[in-house]
């Protein structure tokens, strides 16, 4: 397994010299809130199928990743991922194996991230993104600069609330026009958590100018690719956009 400990790379004299220098390298970025902040009662975190769907696909792509969160420390997984039906079989590995299990128990934080380091970025999902991805200047930061530098954008499901405030340099909205997908509406309904999530986050990207789509089915695999950015609807999604993600960066 591709070593993930965070150490930034000496400064480049360009970013084209550093790409040129090292490894493909994604930043995996994961949340660090373990619940509703307006329901304490109700735990969340990351959903562990997210992280471990896309991380298999892009190991065996050669590349070297990252794990990151907004907080940095100790990443809480969200109960439901890891319980039947969602408890799959890449979902089991991981959670078994306490090598991986340690890589999520202090996480860098992405303060302290260089983007130049950086090929891809991508977002995973769960809940509680919707907490602490929006409003993070850093990964706003890290979003523009590693788009901006042509790499690619990757998100899974809540991950796309990451995208909602991300702006490039000329004052744009990274998603005003583009094509993309994350968790519906419908699917929050039918999940039977529309009553305690903080917002609509499928409005909330319509309102911002990206055009939005969903699969036929809800909970099915349905991805987006408008460019370099990729984005994946539900956790079933998660494989599918790590894969179109490295044929982007390739």
């Amino acid at each position: 397994m591709p070593s993930i400990r965070y150490t930034p790379t000496p400064e480049p004299r360009n970013k084209h010299e550093l790409r040129g220098e090292h490894p493909r390298r994604i930043l995996q970025v994961v949340t660090g809130v373990n619940r509703y902040l307006d329901r304490p009662g109700h735990r969340t975190g990351l959903w562990l199928g997210e992280l471990s769907h896309s991380w298999d696909v892009f190991m065996n792509a050669g590349f070297e990743q990252v794990i990151a969160s907004p907080s940095g420390g100790a990443v809480p997984l969200e109960p439901k991922s890891i319980r039947f039906p969602n408890f799959d079989a890449s979902t089991r590995a991981w959670y078994h194996d306490k090598e991986k299990m340690a890589l999520l128990d202090d996480v860098a934080s992405l303060e302290d991230v260089s983007a130049a380091d950086f090929d891809a970025i991508f977002l995973t999902g769960g809940h509680a993104v919707m907490y602490d991805f929006p409003g993070c200047d850093a990964l706003q930061r890290l979003i523009r600069d590693i788009y901006e530098a042509g790499g690619a954008v990757g998100s899974v499901c809540h991950g796309y609330c990451g995208l909602l405030e991300t702006k490039l340099s000329d004052g744009s909205l990274l998603i005003a026009g583009k094509k993309l997908t994350g968790f519906s509406w419908v699917e929050e309904v039918l999940a039977g958590v529309a009553e305690i999530v903080p917002y609509n986050v499928e409005q909330s990207v319509k309102e911002r100018g990206a055009t939005y789509s969903k699969g036929l089915v809800p909970f099915i695999s349905h991805t987006e690719t408008d460019g370099r950015l990729v984005t994946g609807q539900n956790p079933a999604s998660a494989r599918a956009a790590a894969h179109k993600l490295v044929e982007r960066i390739k």
